[in-house]
């Protein structure tokens, strides 16, 4: 029998409903203002529908005397990025899906989609955390024509997902459906690449053999395969009830995804507003959504650049949720799967444990989701307890049973680990996140004196040096929103991994931020208030005594911070277009509120 709402999970939604009643009230009014007032194409000139068909070759005439609805699909294509490799063909097929059910569709524009595993310790990662935004912004010039009736968004990976959703909401008076393409198959295992990484850092191996083990593990169409943030925001995506149930982690290139797309297409035109059963974004991403998502990254251990975007995604809908609702979240969600980083199977192992059909149904079991949102699918969010297959040619689903391998999966009530290991520590060093879930228990209190850093490459060659051969909290500061664009610092993990391997008691405290691929080293990360402008990373020096605790949430000195000056901010560096981000870093706001430079001169 399933049991009622957790009291945490009622207490923490009932505050973010609370403190989003005034933001939230304005963007329903502002959604509703722009359903009524909708330009659409019965009322566009002859110029402009003119203009919007010619490309459409035959599907012309349909959109011209506008029978049926119009579906504008938003594409971050590239293939660079092997995520989104096997997006190529999927406009030609949907506009053929769509025809299936006296629909249309268009490609209504594209957006950037950089890949962060190409840029980690590259100038390139400056950029990371602002294209977001960027995204976003072209995802609202994409669907500024008023040619569309729903809205088919096909994006994955980190920044993509979060700055599509951002730009979607704004046009929340429209449905709109979010269509993954799947995992690449698995590589070699996760343990022999990072070990190979470490032996790299150490000086052991060559460039040659680190090549050759990475490659053998990011090789092929599809999303990597470690629980990253690409793979977090297909599970928050599910969570949230936007995807066709299922659709997270099927591979690209079989059967059962080419269908599940294809239900996507044909559902999308059937929950527009002429469809009798309309389902608009601005209602299915609610204030219990944006929890959903929370709890299922804390179920999931999921990647800690979520701590920054679902501020920011639950900000485009009017609604306020911060690192308390976040922590507080996390002591009453359980751990209930073990992915790499924090496990040793990869996402395919866990779909073929049961995924995403298993956690949602041992999550709404013990009473730790909100089973009551509405999704873009039939049946409301238990539809998505149930996993896809194929009967012959035919989309089912089936119940999930039992997990298939409790080393990647258990239930709600015997968990990992009792709580979502995303916690919040504080003190006169700030507020910053800790994921618990990833370090084992007896690292989770680090005291010791730091080395300051102004840049990661610098804590490589210290370490190169020997100088790191100690316990020690290394700080990397001047890595925030406003300093450089916040970012991920994934780069150190392999040297910080050696020094705790070789038996130190090691931490990293940064206002930067490390990827959901970071792992087995203590981190008090996204450390707000930022370095640059005086914030009390500003203010430590070498041989500090610096604490971490997770246990107790301390993020605390024993220095006098306030007797000193703070270092100087460092000159920004120009070269790869960084210099053109500059109005980006100079209005973005703290960490905490999402690290938006477009929400905040929005006034969101």
């Amino acid at each position: 029998m399933t049991r009622p709402l957790n009291d945490t999970i009622h207490k923490v939604t009932q505050r973010v409903i609370e403190n989003s009643k005034a933001s939230r009230a304005d963007y329903l009014d502002l959604m509703n203002r722009e359903g009524d007032r909708q330009v659409n194409r019965d009322s566009l000139s002859c110029s402009n529908l003119a203009h919007a068909f010619a490309g459409a070759e035959e599907d012309q005439q349909a959109i011209k005397v506008a029978k049926g609805p119009n579906l504008g699909i938003v594409t971050s294509y590239n293939d660079m990025l092997s995520a989104h490799q096997p997006y190529h063909r999927y406009p030609e097929r949907m506009k053929i899906w769509a025809r299936e059910v006296g629909a249309t569709a268009q490609v209504a524009g594209a957006t950037p989609a950089m890949c962060d595993g190409v840029t980690q310790g590259q100038d390139g990662m400056e950029l990371s955390l602002f294209s977001r935004d960027t995204i976003a912004l072209s995802t609202i010039v994409a669907l500024s024509h008023a040619m569309y009736d729903g809205v088919a968004l096909l994006g994955i990976c980190d920044k993509i997902v979060p700055g599509l959703l951002m730009g979607a909401l704004r046009f929340g008076h429209l449905p709109s459906i979010f269509i993954p393409s799947g995992p690449m198959g698995t590589g070699i295992s996760n343990k022999e690449k990072q070990k190979t990484r470490q032996l790299y850092a150490e000086g052991k191996v060559g460039r040659d053999e680190l090549l050759e083990s990475e490659s053998a593990s990011y090789h092929s169409p599809g999303t990597c395969t470690f629980y990253g943030t690409a793979n977090s925001n297909q599970m928050m995506m599910e969570m949230m009830g936007l995807h066709v149930p299922g659709a997270a982690f099927v591979p690209p290139g079989v059967k059962l995804r080419q269908e599940i797309t294809r239900a996507a297409t044909h559902r999308l035109a059937a929950i527009g507003k002429e469809g009798g059963d309309f389902r608009p974004l601005a209602q299915v991403i609610d204030e219990k959504a944006i929890i959903n998502a929370a709890i299922g990254l804390l179920a999931t251990g999921g990647s800690t650049n979520h701590a920054i975007h679902i501020p920011a995604m639950a900000r485009a809908a009017g609604i306020r949720f911060d690192w308390t609702d976040l922590a507080e979240l996390s002591s009453a969600v359980p751990l209930v799967a073990r992915v790499y980083p924090n496990g040793s199977g990869d996402v395919n192992h866990f779909h073929d444990a049961g995924g995403m059909g298993y956690v949602i149904g041992t999550l709404l079991d013990e009473g730790l989701a909100h089973g009551d949102i509405l999704t873009i699918w039939e049946g409301g969010f238990e539809a998505y307890s149930r996993e896809p297959g194929m009967d012959g040619d035919t989309l089912t689903w089936r119940d999930p049973g039992p997990s298939g391998d409790t080393e990647m999966l258990r239930p709600a009530s015997q968990p990992f680990q009792e709580d979502g290991g995303m916690r919040l520590v504080e003190g006169n060093l700030g507020r910053a996140c800790f994921k618990s879930s990833a370090v084992e228990p007896e690292r989770w209190t680090i005291e010791a004196p730091c080395r300051v850093f102004e840049d990661q490459h610098s804590v490589n060659e210290a370490f190169s040096k020997g100088e790191l051969d100690r316990d020690v909290v290394v700080v990397v500061r001047f890595q925030g929103p406003r300093a450089n664009g916040m970012p991920e610092l994934h780069k150190l993990t392999p040297a910080l991994g050696v020094l705790q391997d070789r038996g130190y008691r090691v931490a990293l405290v940064t206002d930067g931020r490390m990827s959901g691929a970071s792992g087995k080293v203590p981190a008090a990360i996204h450390c707000t208030p930022e370095a640059l402008g005086g914030g009390p990373l500003a203010h430590l020096r070498d041989g500090d005594i610096v604490r971490v605790c997770a246990q107790t949430g301390t993020l605390s000195t024993t220095a006098d911070l306030d007797s000193r000056e703070a270092a100087p901010n460092p000159a920004p560096d120009a070269g790869m277009g960084r210099e053109f981000y500059a109005m980006f870093r100079a209005n973005a706001d703290g960490a905490e509120q999402g690290a938006s430079s477009m929400l905040a001169m929005a006034g969101l």
